[in-house]
């Protein structure tokens, strides 16, 4: 999923402007929109969307029978039919009808605020699937695309507005619908990673919590596996025994989930490390492995 930055300042008409000017509420909303509408429909994005499913079903799922032009068609209708900020969920309807996926069970990563970790931890270990691997999560990762103000004008390579500014953002409503989809069909055991390091590591605001979570069917899910990861170097935050993450257990529970939850996994732990191998609590560690193996 696409993350959209804000600058903290923005230049207008050529003047820089800073944390000391002073602007009406007027010229300040007028000056935040135009720093948040910056950035508009990835360019050349209908290669790049049916560039990419040709290569899910050549390279990433061969045994694949989707048709690439037809799932463009479906979704090009879904979002230049209506203006930026009044593309729902229903509106891919079509779209991810033309995309359907079976997924495999005990394999499915769910995350919040740990995307990076989440992305080394699925490539190392060869068990997970993420929402990235998915078809339509492959297809459209990391892309922006909204259409024009005025319907069926195409879309608009200008600006598009940031999810927070419309309820029915076109990048949102189809993440949204992704989500719930992914949700739905887990089965056997799932996991999901949270970061220690910030307060509300289960955010009620993500799409983990507003979405995934509550599309999990018991019925199929055998266990939750929650794995608490802080960074090395700290703040510890969250644990599984502090922190939101009680807060999830606890709706895990009353929706009759059986559940884990570990904060100190070793494979994550090494992984860390390997990008920041002087790290103090790195040292321990491989100190600590150094005299396992010359004891056995």
């Amino acid at each position: 999923m696409p993350t959209l930055h804000t600058p903290d300042t923005a230049s207008m008409s050529g003047k820089r402007v800073g944390p000391h000017l002073c602007l009406t509420s007027q010229e300040f909303m007028t000056l935040t929109l135009l720093v948040r509408n910056e950035m508009g429909t990835t360019p050349n994005l209908k290669q790049i969307v049916i560039g990419r499913c040709f290569d899910y079903i050549t390279l990433v799922s061969p045994t694949s029978r989707y048709d690439c032009e037809d799932i463009w068609k479906e979704f090009e209708e879904a979002v230049v039919r209506r203006s930026p900020c009044n593309v729902k969920v229903k509106d891919y309807k079509r779209m991810f009808r033309a995309t359907p996926q079976s997924l495999p069970c005990d394999r499915l990563l769910f995350w919040s605020k740990t995307r990076d970790l989440m992305h080394s931890y699925a490539a190392v270990t060869h068990r997970f699937w993420t929402l990235e691997d998915t078809l339509v999560g492959y297809m459209f990762n990391d892309l922006v695309w909204c259409g024009q103000q005025e319907k069926d004008r195409g879309f608009d390579f200008n600006s598009c507005p940031e999810w927070s500014a419309c309820v029915n953002h076109p990048v949102y409503s189809l993440w949204r619908r992704a989500s719930q989809n992914f949700a739905e069909v887990a089965c056997g055991n799932i996991t999901v990673l949270l970061n220690g390091s910030i307060e509300n590591a289960f955010n009620r605001k993500s799409m983990f919590a507003s979405v995934e979570l509550g599309s999990l069917n018991p019925r199929l899910v055998d266990h939750v596996n929650i794995k608490v990861v802080p960074n090395l170097e700290g703040p510890f935050i969250e644990s599984c025994s502090q922190g939101s993450i009680i807060d999830l257990i606890k709706i895990l529970q009353d929706r009759g989930f059986h559940w884990t939850c570990t904060d100190n996994d070793l494979t994550l732990i090494m992984l860390q490390c390997i990008q920041n191998p002087l790290q103090f609590s790195c040292q321990t560690c491989s100190n600590s492995l150094l005299k396992r193996e010359r004891t056995t």
